[in-house]
């Protein structure tokens, strides 16, 4: 594995090992799931955004709709 080092205050480190700690996982794989928790909850609120810009032009919206609702794909429940 290829690495290398970034600077953190001690308070932020501390919570990363506390974390990695509770978890058993390495101080490497609890950064790379904090920052992989970081891009995910960053791409919903983007996600979010433009859905909100969207709702916002009436005809954009409807036409969302129908699209969404003619490519439904059914779970196969019920």
């Amino acid at each position: 594995m290829d690495t290398t080092t970034i600077r953190v205050d001690r308070a932020t480190h501390a919570r990363f090992l506390e974390l990695s700690k509770a978890s058993g996982r390495s101080l490497t794989e609890t950064l790379r799931d904090a920052a992989e928790a970081l891009r995910r909850v960053r791409f919903a609120e983007q996600v979010q955004f433009e859905f909100e810009a969207l709702r916002q032009r009436p005809e954009d919206w409807a036409g969302y709709l129908t699209e969404a609702a003619a490519t439904e794909v059914g779970d196969g429940i019920g």
